[in-house]
């Protein structure tokens, strides 16, 4: 595991792992383990099988509850993504005011398939991201875009380098 962390994401989990663990009982270090592999994914960008390890033995628990929370959850990457993960609601609300055209333009314009990984795009259909009122939207790395149409996502996918 010594080659999971640089010196300087070391120090940080290590002092992030502190901190979180300061929040819970002594006897309850697994109910941190939604934000300890968060915190895990804020250093890598994402969580490595050999991470998964770590914060089993951190939190006094099995390698195998941390990938079952860990895969259970959208939000974690137990693969590494491409450099922009690209999450598409396709919700009713967005669905209705265009998603699928959306998800669909982005597929051509960025020459994969959602649900594949790529070195620069993890392009993926995702349920409700909570803009059912400003619809349709996406997430990019989990920067949140609403109200969107072709020209406001030309505009987006052009700050992507």
């Amino acid at each position: 595991m010594s080659d999971l962390f640089t010196a300087d994401e070391r120090a940080r989990f290590d002092a992030g792992l502190s901190e979180l663990l300061s929040h819970y009982p002594a006897d309850r270090k697994r109910a941190a383990m939604l934000p300890v592999l968060r915190l895990v994914q804020s250093l890598k960008g994402w969580i490595p099988p050999e991470a998964m390890k770590l914060v089993a033995e951190k939190l006094e628990t099995t390698p195998e509850r941390v990938q079952e929370v860990a895969t259970f959850y959208v939000m974690f990457h137990t693969q590494k993504p491409g450099k922009y993960v690209i999450d598409v609601c396709t919700n009713l609300s967005c669905s209705l005011r265009g998603a699928e055209g959306m998800l669909a333009y982005l597929e051509r314009r960025l020459g994969t398939k959602a649900g594949t990984n790529g070195d620069k795009y993890f392009l993926r259909e995702t349920e409700c991201l909570a803009s059912c009122g400003t619809a349709p939207c996406l997430q990019v790395n989990e920067d949140h875009h609403e109200n969107l149409d072709k020209a406001k996502l030309d505009k987006l996918l052009e700050t992507l380098t």
